[in-house]
């Protein structure tokens, strides 16, 4: 048995009288969507999120340093900590155990007031019970006090009185909960998707250990008298990690694939103002890139769409670096200011703020919305940044270096586009001739499929819905745009021709709200020609029309590998695997290598018939793990790319 953890803090209290009540559950099971987003994979994968959110707030409270995220089979996930164990006396105000509390009413929980927490995941609350609600089976043990409690739900109600089952030396919580079929069209987890959202989570709680294990294929997991999973020794998939590095270990681990400019990395952690439980923390490395990384965490919840603390940051870096740069003549006095945009060129930072009092804009947390937030990160950062630029007058002339380059290139860019643009590269917004476009001038209900090469283009316009598909067709292989500036993307005739059918312009003339099509939809073949096309237009879509990604608005589409014919029955299936279950007995089997290999009435009940088809929603719920892919294989680190391949050789599938 592994020891029992971090023992709780002198003075601090974690009982029933911590625990504050606000309202009750029915709302969840009605409009789940308000409480974790939606209910495709992303909010199934926030369940998860929700659960190790309470063990890692004990953790970083100081109350817990082992966390354990165990696949189980049915769809069920397990989450244990080492922490203090949730309150298993009486709650005041209920009138029932404070276990039953927590996991059955909304907002209810050790976060809203009292001395439970100091710092967590923010006000919202709603973790141990939302996702109660939208289980058909919960399971919450409790080790604390020398005992071990146990209580079983279903759909947010309990099915009996919290439990003494036991005794234990040990302290600590375990969840384990079955998301609701229900609720969730597909309940299939993802072990890669947590896992790369737990190592972020490891780089920002120094000392804590965090496991995943995939134990979905072993049959029935007896779980009844272990803590930890991974005890039993499993031979299944796991992952553990531990840093002490913290926020330069993760700076590190972002730059893994690229050049660094300067050799030290900077790091600052500090305490903002006289409240000891609010802290900056900030660790910046700049390399030879023309994007840049930024990881903003608000009480280690990644805030996706910025918020406050960004703006602070960005505010202090841009300020600090024009300082130093003017103070040491390392700019011309003629020479215009650096730009936000100059100063984060190639910068790779990560920022994380601890608040006592936090606020987000939306119930997922994605944007930090605490005003102070702002003045703490400018001040705090500003300072140690302008000092370690003094301190350290080598790497601080490698960032001044890199940033004139930013600045010198953005006007020559700006000119070089200029003149394309005067030259009529984009004049007067004129649809291209390939494009098919549709009737409506709806957007929400418009849709642009970008296909692979005219014979697909042919037959895809042929099959469409033409009151709202528009097709366009692309030749070859785009550009690839990886290091490419937008002077010499705008000479490109496939780039130009998807810019102005997307209607939204480019760059700093870019507006979402003139984008043609709510559905942009990549359509291309199932070879390696086809995902190499597939990458280079994500790669486009990713670098320079990001906010489409974000509402939502381009999709990958998903053609059937094969057509079954089975007597007067024909199947379509989309795997070697659902081809080998279905065809037995089929008197024809076609594998189809291409889009333009399917006549229009195929293409269109297959791929393109919004009542049938399967689109693959694109996302960057893990935008650094696809910033880190699109730079192995697109960027220049010939090595990386080098060692990318041979370790992922054998997973290809040759179309000989």
């Amino acid at each position: 048995m592994p020891k029992a953890g971090k023992s709780a803090k002198k003075g601090s209290v974690y009982s029933a009288e911590s625990i504050t009540v606000l309202e009750g559950l029915e709302p969840v099971r009605k409009r789940p969507g308000m409480y974790i987003g939606t209910t495709g994979p992303d909010g199934l994968h926030h369940l998860v999120t929700e659960i190790f959110d309470n063990s890692r707030d004990e953790a970083m409270g100081g109350f817990a340093d082992d966390i354990e995220i165990t696949l189980l089979p049915n769809n069920r996930v397990r989450v244990i900590d080492n922490g203090r164990g949730i309150p298993v006396d009486i709650h005041k105000q209920t009138k029932v155990s404070a276990l039953e509390t927590i996991m059955t009413t909304l907002h209810a929980g050790g976060k809203f007031g009292g001395e439970g927490y100091k710092i967590s995941g923010g006000l919202h609350g709603v973790g141990g019970s939302v996702v109660n609600a939208l289980s058909i089976y919960c399971k919450a043990e409790v080790h604390r006090d020398g005992g071990v409690y146990v209580q079983e739900y279903n759909q947010g109600k309990r099915k009996s009185a919290v439990k003494k089952v036991g005794s234990s030396k040990l302290h600590g919580t375990i969840i384990t909960f079955q998301p609701d079929p229900s609720i969730f069209p597909d309940t299939n987890f993802s072990f890669e998707r947590i896992v790369n959202h737990l190592r972020q989570q490891a780089y920002l709680v120094k000392g804590l250990r965090i496991s995943v294990l995939d134990a979905r294929e072993i049959g029935k997991v007896d779980d009844g008298n272990i803590f930890y999973i991974r005890e039993l020794g499993l031979n299944v998939p796991s992952m553990s990690f531990y840093f002490e590095g913290g926020l330069m270990s993760l700076v590190k681990f972002e730059n893994e694939h690229s050049k660094p400019i300067h050799k030290n990395i900077f790091y600052v952690e500090k305490q903002a103002g006289e409240n000891e439980y609010e802290i900056v923390e900030v660790a910046l490395q700049y390399v030879d890139d023309i994007s840049s990384r930024i990881l903003p965490f608000a009480n280690n919840i990644y805030t996706a769409e910025g918020g406050t603390h960004v703006t602070g940051f960005k505010t202090a870096l841009t300020r600090s670096l024009n300082t130093y740069a003017r103070k040491n003549n390392l700019i011309n006095e003629k020479e215009d200011n650096f730009t936000g945009d100059d100063a984060l060129e190639g910068l790779t930072a990560v920022i994380s703020i601890k608040l006592r009092d936090i606020q987000f804009e939306g119930q997922t947390k994605a944007k930090l919305g605490t005003v102070e937030a702002q003045g703490m990160v400018t001040a705090v950062f500003g300072d140690a940044f302008s000092a370690f630029l003094e301190e350290k007058p080598d790497d601080a002339r490698a960032m001044i270096q890199k940033v004139v380059l930013a600045l010198k290139a953005r006007k020559a860019a700006k000119a070089a586009k200029d003149s394309v643009l005067r030259k009529g590269a984009l004049e007067g917004m004129t649809l291209p001739g390939k494009l098919a476009d549709c009737q409506s001038h709806s957007a929400e209900e418009s849709e642009l499929f970008i296909v692979e090469g005219d014979s697909a283009g042919g037959t895809a316009k042929m099959g469409r819905d033409r009151r709202i598909q528009a097709i366009l067709p692309l030749r070859g292989k785009i550009l690839n745009i990886e290091r490419a500036r937008l002077d010499r993307m705008l000479t490109s005739e496939q780039i130009k021709n998807l810019v102005v059918a997307f209607g939204t312009a480019i760059g700093d003339t870019f507006d979402i709200a003139k984008l043609r099509y709510h559905k942009i939809i990549i359509a291309t073949d199932a070879d390696v020609d086809g995902a190499h096309i597939r990458t280079l237009l994500l790669t486009l879509l990713y670098r320079f029309f990001r906010p489409l990604i974000d509402a939502g608005y381009v999709y990958i589409a998903q053609p059937p590998l094969y057509k079954i014919k089975k007597g007067k029955e024909i199947i379509y299936v989309y795997s070697d695997e659902e081809r080998d279950k279905n065809g037995a007995g089929a008197t024809d089997i076609q594998r189809y290598k291409g889009l333009g290999e399917m006549n229009s009435d195929e293409l269109w009940e297959t791929t393109m018939d919004p009542m049938k088809r399967i689109l693959k929603q694109v996302t960057v719920e893990d935008a650094r793990e696809a910033d880190r892919i699109f730079d192995i294989l697109m960027g220049t680190d010939v090595p990386s790319r080098k060692s990318f391949i041979q370790s992922n050789a054998k997973k290809a599938v040759l179309d000989l």
